[in-house]
Parts: C-alpha cells; sequence; structure tokens
C-alpha cells in the first residue's frame, strides 16, 4: 500500500491530483511536506497525542478523537498483510480469520466519527482541507482513505513521488 512504484496506473493518478490539491489548499509542497516531518517526529506515532494536533511552522493538523495504541497497531498491522495491494481501495474486512474481522469492525466503529483538519496557520495560504479515516463504511465492505494512510503511515517519499507524478 505505500509503495508508490507498485501502485497501479489509475491509484497513482488519484493520489497525485488528491496530494497535489492538499498542497495547493495548505501553501505548497514545502508545507504540505514540512507537516508530514512534524507529524513523523511525534513518537511513537502521532495519532496517540492526547491533544489531538500536530503542528509545522506554517500548518496544523488537527482530529477530534484520541486513538488508543490497540487501534494504531491493527491499522499497521492490516497495512503490513496487505503491503503488496495495488488498488487504492482494497477491502479490510476480507479477512478470512474471525477474530481478525472482529477487531476490525471494532476499529472501524471507533474510528468512523473521526474527523482531520488540516489548515495553514496564516490564512493567505489556503483554505485548508479535512478527510476521514475511511473512504467507504459500510457492513460488508470497509476501504482505508489512502490521504489518511499516505500522511500518518506511509513514508515521506511516497508522498513526494505522488506529488511529483506526471500524468
Amino acid at each position: 500500500m505505500c509503495n508508490f512504484n507498485n501502485q497501479t496506473q489509475e491509484t497513482k493518478e488519484a493520489l497525485h491530483l488528491f496530494m497535489s490539491k492538499a498542497a495547493q489548499s495548505v501553501g505548497g509542497v514545502n508545507y504540505l511536506l514540512a507537516l508530514i516531518e512534524a507529524m513523523r517526529a511525534k513518537k511513537p506515532n502521532p495519532l496517540m497525542q492526547k491533544n489531538c494536533q500536530v503542528a509545522s511552522n506554517n500548518t496544523l493538523i488537527k482530529w477530534n478523537k484520541v486513538i488508543f495504541k490497540d487501534k494504531v497497531d491493527l491499522i499497521q498491522n492490516i497495512l503490513v498483510a496487505h503491503r503488496e495491494v495495488q488498488e487504492k481501495d482494497f477491502n479490510i474486512l476480507s479477512e478470512t480469520n474471525s477474530k481478525t474481522k472482529k477487531s476490525i469492525i471494532n476499529m472501524s466503529r471507533a474510528l468512523a466519527p473521526l474527523e482531520f483538519v488540516v489548515t495553514p496557520q496564516n490564512p493567505n495560504d489556503g483554505e485548508g482541507f479535512n478527510f476521514r479515516v475511511f473512504d467507504t463504511l459500510e457492513d460488508d465492505v470497509i476501504i482505508f482513505n489512502p490521504v489518511f494512510i499516505a500522511l500518518f503511515f506511509c513514508s515521506n517519499e511516497f508522498t513526494k513521488k505522488a506529488i511529483k507524478y506526471s500524468l
């Protein structure tokens, strides 16, 4: 999931389009990359920050709920298990193990109301953007939002490649 070169043409184009628009809405590519760097500096994971926000010099990301370690670990385990998946919209509920499936359902219920708001600290830089954890959340289909995965779990190189990708 986090290897840009292994993605399909359609996925690369979708990621490029969104990351480019996201960068423009916060003041530019460097501001978005600086935010991602600030997020990577938070240990063990920025999602577990008690104040539910991470700030760089020019950009701020906030969310409305603390995510606990067990949920972050489950997301990382899902990503490791689906490392070679090349579609941007793979169903994480396709798991065959019933115990793991139940954990995924519980995680999705806990994270469904979560919304991330990215804003530039200077209002003249742009209006910012927001996103959720899941693109699709139905009874038998749960699909991660690729932006959520890219910002919180993939490397900076992934984001750079997505932004620089030429159609």
